[in-house]
């Protein structure tokens, strides 16, 4: 009987396929290639004797409608009993991620995830790769950087734009700030994880880094920083929106440039095959589009 049973990941690839109906987004979701999924399905096929999908649009035959029934009965069973390695019946994860990521973009978000994936424990470390201070032992790292990461899979969770914000009474004392050379000659708050030269290049200035000013290695303690008036930073609109929207932050110029740097889900090779991690990736990519 146990060479009938197809392997896991056919079938967790069978119930993506069919759900999307999509061999682009279902090796997307897997984190695989579109002919990986295609040779999982025919290996299914083969192994259960039947066919699955009866047209070119993915359309389930009467028999690929039945096993797609079981076979999603089966994966919820095995979801709920998740093996020895989860003394209370649950799944545990670890997730490292960037300081301000955590607090503006993903612990609004983590409701829905605790609602949708109950048997999943899901704990956070603070990590900041960028300036080497890494979580070692997480399962999956969110970071924040080019992308250009040889050590580890990864995949683009977030790009973002920049533009300069400041206090509404800096604003009102110093303001306002209408050119770049404006802004040269304020008071400009610093951080090696958003440089200004990003912004200076973008209006056709080839400016330095300000020589003087406070520096801040968090983009949460450097938007703190503007609102409690210290100067102007350079921030990135969506991890600066809880500040816009309580009004404590504003802009200084409705324009706004593409961030060098974007957010990246990392993680090991074959981390992808525990299915907590799994899940967890595909959440959060559909959370944030």
């Amino acid at each position: 009987m146990s060479a009938r049973i197809p392997p896991i990941q056919c079938l967790v690839t069978f119930e993506a396929l069919a759900r999307l109906r999509s061999v682009t987004q279902a090796a997307d979701e897997l984190c695989v290639t579109p002919s990986a999924v295609s040779h999982r399905v025919r290996q299914l096929e083969q192994i259960i004797g039947t066919k699955l999908f009866g047209r070119a649009d993915f359309s389930l035959t009467t028999d690929g409608s039945e096993y797609l029934a079981q076979v999603r009965e089966g994966l919820a069973v095995l979801g709920r009993f998740p093996g020895r390695d989860s003394a209370q019946g649950k799944r545990k994860l670890r997730v490292a991620v960037t300081p301000t990521f955590a607090r503006s973009i993903l612990m609004p978000r983590l409701p829905g995830f605790s609602e949708a994936y109950p048997e999943i424990d899901l704990t956070l470390q603070v990590s900041i790769p960028l300036l080497d201070v890494v979580a070692e032992d997480a399962d999956l790292m969110i970071r924040f950087g080019t992308g250009r990461y040889a050590d580890v899979e990864h995949v683009c969770l977030m790009t973002d734009d920049v533009t300069p914000l400041a206090s509404p009474a800096f604003i009102r004392q110093h303001g306002p700030f209408d050119t770049v050379e404006d802004l040269l000659a304020a008071k400009l708050i610093k951080s090696p994880l958003e440089p200004w030269r990003t912004w200076f290049l973008a209006h056709g200035v080839d400016a330095p880094e300000p020589a003087e000013g406070s520096s801040f290695n968090d983009i949460g303690l450097m938007c703190e920083a503007a609102a409690q008036g210290l100067g102007i930073a350079l921030v990135r609109l969506k991890l600066g929106a809880p500040w816009l929207e309580k009004g404590t932050l504003e802009r200084i110029s409705q324009r706004h440039v593409p961030s060098p740097h974007a957010h990246y889900l990392c993680w090991r090779t074959g981390t992808m095959d525990r299915w907590e991690c799994a899940a967890f990736t595909e959440w959060l990519r559909k959370s944030l589009i």
